[in-house]
């Protein structure tokens, strides 16, 4: 699988088991919620930096966001 949209997948899953809209963990993020979009979709290739925004905004680690939960 390309990892865009494992990522995207995995913050999509962990964020809709939290109960998060994407504004709100966009929000808590710091990051704009249509560039969220985009990630979740796996558009999108983010840096580390913005992975670990989304990780602890999501309270897990980065490695969570990378994991192959097939």
């Amino acid at each position: 699988m390309e990892i865009n949209l494992l990522i995207g997948q995995n913050i999509s899953r962990i964020r809709r088991e939290k109960g998060l809209s994407q504004e709100k963990l966009a929000g808590e993020a710091g990051i704009d919620r249509t560039y969220m979009t985009s990630i979740e979709k796996g558009k999108r290739s983010i840096s580390v930096a913005v992975a670990l925004k989304i990780a602890n905004a999501l309270n897990v680690s980065i490695m969570e966001l990378i994991s192959n939960h097939e």
